[in-house]
């Protein structure tokens, strides 16, 4: 019980921490933006406020500048069944990505979701 207590303390003391040292939001055209968000539409992150790997991904959202739906698996049963029915376990920080043709991927792993926002956001 103490150690969860810490854990959660620890965890918003860094949360606070990352958003008061935040860089800079990826500057685009109003057109190339709107692309982005649009392209952003079918992306969803699963993830607690205070975990540390979900706060490295979510500080990538912000500098890449792409809006994604944030789920907060702790406090929103639906969320956290969802994550857990069709992501294939109860991990954060989980990207679900929702193809064109509807097809759903789910990416676990704060490095693996990096890349990949990195890799489709990071040049547009």
């Amino acid at each position: 019980m103490v150690l969860k207590a810490f854990r959660n303390g620890l965890g918003n003391l860094i949360a606070c921490v990352e958003t008061l040292t935040r860089p800079a939001k990826k500057q685009r055209s109003p057109e190339a933006q709107a692309r982005v968000d649009q392209e952003a539409a079918g992306l969803a992150l699963y993830q607690f406020h205070a975990c540390p790997f979900c706060i490295k991904v979510r500080r990538t959202l912000h500098t890449l500048n792409v809006p994604v739906t944030l789920k907060e698996v702790q406090k929103d049963k639906v969320a956290e069944l969802e994550l857990v029915q069709k992501g294939g376990k109860r991990q954060v920080p989980c990207l679900r990505i929702t193809e064109d043709d509807g097809q759903e991927r789910w990416l676990y792993e704060s490095k693996a979701i990096v890349d990949y926002l990195t890799t489709r956001f990071g040049d547009k």
